[in-house]
């Protein structure tokens, strides 16, 4: 049998782990150079093999790949660019299937989160049909924690980390000045339907801290969210609100929504927390602060959960090996074995039911009364943040990895995305 190229490819948004997974890849595929010559990547996702931009990471000392376990980001570039149905846009698979073939490609890696396990799963498809087999393997990675069949997803176990830890020391900090001063604080998490990050605030509550998650799932009332506000504030002195960018009114409409529209056509969204905080400066006329955690929350290695970083890198390794048994249109899954003690192994979920479905926060891991997390969900969240895996310091910062991202000579004409 003789060797193939292999292709991989970061895609959407990024994580602290994601990188972990692209080492995996790597790391794994070097230990069987009798089938897989050379691992390219995509430079910017998917967008890279399209215009045949693919970066030779064979450069890369063992040293540097090794260093991306715990460098976050996107090393190779990451895009928000989704494929078409094979009906509307045949010609950017078939392209993808031209630059497969021209560089030797017989595998596929796609490190992302929905809209990456549908396009995975359509170049399956479409390599059968034209006659240049591709084994297309899906890479889980989202921090909404969204996609189904897996327990959860790499990358939503560090953020959880990080948003519970920053809305616990905000906590401590607006307690502290409660008598004199601010008596709210508002933390706004990523999650467009999703509630699975802003769930993670709710676990300051076992530190004694007062707090209200505003959940997608949950329409949002106002009347019972100030009412709810009040109470805490008054049996507290204080109270912290963690929102999701995705809460929503009864009618369907966001409460952070800009009227614009990202590249996947998807609603943008910001501005939850400062709608929240001045709801409840105009109703109760308390004194408030609020933050948007953004990027700060998916780039925070310095305090990623070891748990999480295991996971994304095993994720990895499991789609090589897959790939290497003769498996195509599936992603390697976590299945959680126990939670007390936490035991997890890797599992596999076929791609044709993963693409574009969606995993919502179950209601028995919501609060009867909306505003806050079930004992089942914080038994299903708190393994998922434990250990920390710190990257290297020098001089008092962490010391990540900048690969050289070698290009490799091009063999096609230009193509117009």
């Amino acid at each position: 049998m003789t060797a193939k190229n292999a292709f991989y490819a970061q895609s959407g948004g990024v994580t602290a782990v994601i990188n972990a997974s692209a080492c995996g890849v790597i790391e794994t595929a070097r230990q069987h150079p009798e089938q897989i010559a050379n691992v390219y990547a995509g430079r910017n996702g998917i967008i890279g093999a399209l215009t045949e931009d693919l970066i030779d990471t064979s450069q890369e000392s063992d040293a540097a790949i090794a260093a991306l376990r715990y460098t976050p980001s996107g090393a190779f570039g990451s895009c928000r660019y989704k494929l078409k149905s094979l009906e509307a846009n045949r010609r950017e698979y078939e392209r993808l299937i031209e630059v497969f073939k021209a560089h030797d490609i017989g595998y596929f890696f796609y490190n992302g989160g929905g809209d990456s396990a549908d396009t995975c799963y359509k170049v399956s498809q479409l390599s059968e049909t034209l006659g240049y087999p591709v084994q297309a393997i899906h890479v889980p990675k989202t921090v909404d924690n969204d996609l189904p069949i897996t327990d959860n997803c790499p990358g939503f176990g560090s953020v959880a980390k990080y948003i519970a830890t920053s809305a616990l020391e905000a906590s401590f900090d607006v307690r502290s000045m409660a008598k004199t001063s601010t008596k709210v604080f508002v933390l706004e998490v990523m999650g467009r339907h999703a509630g699975w990050i802003a769930a993670a605030g709710g676990l300051i509550e076992d530190h004694d801290m007062p707090v209200l998650v505003l959940f997608p799932e949950i329409d949002f009332d106002q009347e019972r969210f100030l009412a709810k506000v009040k109470a805490m504030v008054d049996a507290h002195g204080f109270c912290t609100i963690v929102v999701s960018e995705g809460a929503k009114y009864p009618d369907g409409r966001f409460l952070a929504e800009q009227g614009t529209r990202d590249a996947f056509g998807h609603a943008q969204l910001g501005g939850a927390a400062p709608v929240v905080a001045n709801l409840v400066k105009e109703a109760l006329g308390y004194k408030f602060h609020w933050a948007v955690a953004d990027y700060l929350q998916r780039a925070a290695r310095h305090l990623a959960s070891k748990t999480d970083v295991e996971q994304a890198y095993a994720t990895g390794r499991a789609g090589v090996e897959m790939a290497l048994a003769g498996e195509s249109a599936i992603m390697p899954t976590i299945e959680r074995l126990s939670s007390d003690p936490y035991q997890w192994q890797v599992g596999k979920a076929p791609l044709s039911e993963v693409a574009n479905v969606e995993k919502f926060m179950p209601r028995e891991f919501i609060t009867d009364d909306g505003f806050g997390i079930t004992a089942a969900c914080k038994n299903y969240l708190l393994p998922l943040i434990q250990g920390e895996d710190y990257p290297p310091f020098e001089n008092g910062l962490p010391r990540f990895v900048t690969l050289k991202n070698a290009p490799v000579a091009k063999k096609l004409d230009v193509f117009e995305i």
